[in-house]
């Protein structure tokens, strides 16, 4: 290739989306850690909040959601217990801080981030929880947040599951 080609790449617009899901990203992972230590040091979140901008890539994420997440979980804690207490199998206290962070921003998101779908939050939360979990614990935040999704994003998920059914339709009866 000479100085005058350029090799093919994405549009510029897709490249923006992309960097900004890749910002809200990170944003979550600094959520995840700063609730951790709000949850077992039970650190004030803006003493958290001081001590994260710090830390290494901070800069890369993206701080107005990073902000919602950690402020918002904080000031709910108690609503957004409310909302997964009852899909537990096990009392809060033995639930994994790093899990019950994750779930904290799933249910978060899905009550206040309403250009987030519903299926991303959940995704979202799933690596989240592979990447600083236990082994298992994103099987759990999965099943808990998808018990959770109907109660929040009610129209949201009807909809995906009528397009899901939609599409097993003619499937089923070509067979």
């Amino acid at each position: 290739m000479n100085d005058t080609t350029t090799p093919r790449s994405k549009p510029a617009g897709d490249m923006r989306r992309a960097s900004a899901r890749a910002a809200r990203s990170r944003s979550r992972s600094f959520a995840v850690q700063a609730l951790y230590q709000v949850l077992v040091g039970r650190n004030p979140a803006e003493d958290v909040d001081a001590f994260t901008r710090e830390l290494s890539g901070f800069n890369k994420a993206d701080t107005v959601h990073f902000d919602a997440l950690l402020h918002g979980c904080a000031a709910q804690a108690a609503e957004l217990d409310a909302l997964i207490l009852p899909l537990l199998d096990r009392k809060m206290t033995e639930i994994s801080p790093i899990e019950h962070a994750v779930l904290w921003i799933g249910c978060y998101e899905m009550q206040h981030c309403l250009d987030i779908p519903w299926r991303v939050v959940i995704n979202e939360c799933i690596e989240l929880a592979k990447e600083f979990g236990g082994t298992d614990g994103h099987k759990y935040v999965n099943a808990v947040l998808n018990g959770v999704a109907p109660q929040l994003r009610a129209l949201e998920v009807q909809a995906d599951n009528a397009a899901k059914a939609n599409k097993a339709a003619p499937a089923a009866q070509a067979e």
